[in-house]
């Protein structure tokens, strides 16, 4: 057994992200003194999070809020300083979308959910601008849906990446490093496990709630010896060890976008992933949603909005008693298993400083040409 832990550390600077649309030349910069950044979703918990991030990372960078709710995000504007400002940005007004990015280095589009997104509106209006793309999709439609504008971005010259965050995003780093390292050693890995733990929502505001609910509405994609299968949302409990802090939690079945890209790009045969939270009580709740709620409520956006409203304060509460903590463990098995562990105390904090690390080498990119 190889292992490795990482308990309540500081973050380093992570690799390059591992789901990437384009790996092409970047799009000449936009010329001023200063790189402008426009965080979408600036005005809720992750974009803001991501804002004060980026900008206790590279004080120099300009960075826009962008959003809907004025009173938010020149709140925010100001607090971080004399370089940030707000802009009134709604993501489903094309022209309104085109002409914020006309004048930005890079955008970060964290203004989720994704799941039942028709269209990658804010990746399509970035490469008509030539304007540098993240997004934090932890969706896998939209995120294969994003990987179709390789081409076109690429032509463009827009460096654009998706599903950017801890997981999926460090995560599939984190599994790459386990296959180089089976290969390297004349193993071929047979199976690649994602583990993931997040006690409460992790701080993250009532979009992880959202997100959970919309992702108990979706078959989950797995792979068993190179075939694709089809299994039911939060089931196939299995006891995972996450290692120091954190010890053995259940875990469950969701249909996650790593484990397809794992399975196209790494090639191997055999790929999952699985979630659970706590108090173990959230788990019990989320198997009885699955099992007992129509699928037509959650898979509607506006139905769940209403549903997590009406749950979010008790969350809240919650997560007071229950503190915050991330885990992840990707596991891959060929001659031994082997494991990576990695975990937080902070959940906002290390998930912002991670796209804040993305961001800040795709900006340099950018202005380097």
């Amino acid at each position: 057994m190889a292992a490795m832990v990482r308990a309540c550390m500081p973050l380093r600077t992570p690799p390059a992200a591992a789901s990437s649309t384009a790996t092409a030349p970047a799009a000449p910069s936009k010329p001023r003194s200063n790189a402008r950044v426009l965080v979408l979703g600036g005005t809720g918990r992750v974009g803001g999070s991501t804002a004060t991030a980026l900008s206790k990372l590279r004080p120099d960078l300009n960075i826009l809020i962008g959003g809907r709710n004025r009173e938010k995000g020149e709140s925010l504007a100001s607090e971080l300083g004399e370089q940030s400002e707000f802009v009134k940005i709604d993501t489903g007004n094309a022209a309104m979308l085109e002409k914020a990015l006309e004048d930005v280095d890079l955008v970060v589009h964290t203004a989720g959910p994704f799941q039942r997104e028709a269209e990658c509106a804010v990746l399509r209006a970035a490469i008509s601008t030539k304007t540098a793309y993240i997004d934090v999709c932890d969706d896998m439609d939209y995120s294969w849906r994003a990987k179709a504008f390789h081409e076109e971005a690429k032509a463009q010259g827009v460096p654009a990446i998706t599903t950017a965050g801890i997981y999926p995003g460090v995560s599939n780093v984190m599994a790459a490093e386990l296959v180089s390292a089976a290969r390297s050693e004349d193993g071929e890995p047979e199976r690649l496990r994602f583990f993931y733990y997040t006690a409460g929502s992790g701080g993250a505001g009532p979009t992880i709630l959202a997100t959970s609910f919309l992702l108990l509405g979706e078959d989950v994609i797995a792979y068993n010896k190179g075939e694709e299968i089809k299994l039911k949302p939060y089931s196939g409990v299995l006891n995972i060890d996450f290692g120091k802090g954190v010890r053995k939690r259940d875990v469950y079945l969701l249909n996650l976008p790593e484990v397809k890209s794992a399975h196209k790009f790494l090639g191997v045969p055999t790929v999952s992933a699985r979630f659970g939270t706590a108090p173990f009580f959230w788990n019990w709740g989320m198997e009885a949603f699955a099992k007992f709620l129509p699928v037509e409520l959650l898979r509607d956006k506006d139905k769940v909005g209403k549903l997590v409203k009406e749950i979010d304060p008790l969350v809240r509460a919650i997560d007071g008693i229950v503190g915050e903590r991330v885990s992840m463990r990707v596991s891959i098995s060929f001659i031994s298993i082997s494991a990576l562990y990695s975990s937080h105390c902070n959940v906002i904090q290390v998930v912002s400083t991670v796209r804040a690390y993305y961001s800040t080498q795709v900006v340099s990119t950018v202005r380097a040409y």
